[in-house]
């Protein structure tokens, strides 16, 4: 049995992922928030690039939530991701 941690997509990063709402990304007997976003990117380059910059940190206006707790207070791309949990990406949308 494969263990799986489900990624809850935005309305607006949704075209990128084939319009999907939500992925189930398998992750073993854990990964970081980093291999995951690794793992999308390599079948979905342009989801990638939405969501980290060119040194591979999490965009200003991107937050990722694991299980309701925002990333960067845990331990950043680092955090460790278990079966069963979730993940929430947020894309700030700015304009006046």
């Amino acid at each position: 049995m494969t263990e799986k941690v489900t990624l809850l997509v935005p309305g607006l990063l949704q075209p990128l992922v084939g319009n999907c709402s939500e992925l189930h990304l398998d992750v073993g007997d854990g990964a970081t928030v980093a291999q995951l976003l690794d793992a999308i990117a390599a079948e979905y380059p342009v989801f990638g690039r939405r969501v980290r910059d060119e040194t591979g940190a999490l965009r200003r206006f991107v937050n990722i939530y694991l299980d309701g707790e925002d990333v960067r207070r845990l331990d950043g791309l680092n955090a460790r991701v278990a079966a069963g949990q979730e993940l929430m990406v947020i894309q700030s949308v700015a304009g006046g």
